[in-house]
């Protein structure tokens, strides 16, 4: 038994939730320019509650997309479950759809090209390991939530 199943153990000891719930999987935050420690720190503080992911990235891994309501338990780098999340949207959209609105709820930019700048570098990046091709129109999983326990 891992470190992150322990910490679900205890969540759901101290939250009183059934022992049958299941935990979606554990979640560390990484993004170009800021190391995943940085990121959890914003998590912790009520600052990132949203978070955004290529669609492409999710189908080259075969991976499901999130779903309204799942829990995470959340890592620090060294792999340490720091808290519970639980994902409160999702919502499939277009790069070039992204707001202010909705690029300010991960807590991380001063503006909306500032986003837009590190985001193209990231996804041009991750799109170079993954096998597609940065577009203004490229779909990306918008997955907000907010913390249940730490």
């Amino acid at each position: 038994m891992g470190l992150a199943d322990v910490y679900w153990g205890h969540f759901l000891r101290d939250t009183g939730r059934d022992k049958d719930e299941k935990c979606a999987g554990d979640i560390s935050f990484e993004a170009h320019g800021f190391v995943g420690d940085e990121l959890l720190s914003l998590v912790l503080a009520g600052r990132k509650t949203a978070l955004f992911t290529s669609y492409a990235t999710y189908a080259a891994d075969n991976e499901p997309f999130p779903v309204t309501g799942e829990l995470y338990v959340v890592l620090d780098r060294a792999g340490t479950p720091r808290c519970i999340i639980e994902t409160t949207g999702v919502a499939i959209v277009p790069f070039s759809g992204v707001t202010w609105e909705m690029a300010q709820l991960e807590g991380e930019d001063e503006n909306l090209e500032v986003w837009r700048e590190k985001h193209r570098e990231y996804l041009e990046d991750e799109g170079s390991v993954v096998g597609f091709d940065f577009t203004p129109d490229i779909k990306l999983v918008f997955q907000t939530f907010h913390v249940v326990y730490r």
